[in-house]
């Protein structure tokens, strides 16, 4: 019996894909005036941006995919399943909040962070400790992306006060985020052993 229901994969498969195709269906709308190495995907959500109903559906379509996920990853520990589950919910509620065409928003931004955290720390908080656990919910590579991602939140940071390249920073964080969930249910569905419910076989 698969520990998670094959159905986890197409949510978690077509999380990255509607993230990225989002991104990149709303800066071919927007043109030339929108540098996505500079720029970061809020401004493709903007009020006012000619990609603004493709990049909110997108995130939108993310978030019911995280949420969705997080149900059927049933092999993953409860507060893990929790903390993907809230970052999905923050994508839903970030399309509240768009960023204004110029300048910053605090509601914005603050809903952003916690959506970002939570995806950040899922990784780690899914971990199960037993011997049969799936690959992609043992603590070595759930410890490892969990540190890329912050990596990732840092180079964001750093690139976002000066003059750098906020937007490529941005999209390599939120790729890992997206394709993180799809490995660990992948994982899950390919592994051979008993369920953490199961116990110990007799």
């Amino acid at each position: 019996m698969s520990l998670v229901p094959r159905w986890a994969l197409v949510s978690s498969g077509c999380a990255p894909v509607f993230l990225i195709g989002g991104w990149a269906v709303a800066a071919v709308l927007e043109g030339s005036a929108y540098d996505p190495a500079t720029q970061t995907i809020s401004v493709l959500a903007a009020y006012g941006a000619s990609g603004f109903w493709v990049m909110t559906g997108a995130l939108l379509a993310l978030g019911v995919c995280h949420v969705l996920t997080a149900w059927g990853l049933r092999a993953a520990a409860f507060a893990g399943r929790v903390a993907l589950a809230g970052g999905g919910v923050a994508a839903l509620v970030v399309t509240l909040f768009p960023a204004p065409s110029s300048g910053g928003s605090l509601r914005h931004g603050s809903v952003a962070v916690v959506g970002f955290t939570l995806l950040a720390v899922w990784p780690v908080l899914s971990v199960d400790r037993s011997k049969a656990a799936p690959w992609g919910l043992r603590p070595a590579p759930s410890i490892v992306v969990t540190a890329v991602m912050a990596v990732g939140a840092v180079w964001f940071l750093i690139e976002s006060i000066g003059d750098g390249v906020p937007g490529v920073a941005e999209r390599a964080l939120t790729s890992v985020q997206a394709l993180w969930p799809f490995v660990v249910v992948a994982s899950c569905v390919r592994h051979v052993g008993p369920s953490p419910q199961d116990g110990p076989p007799p």
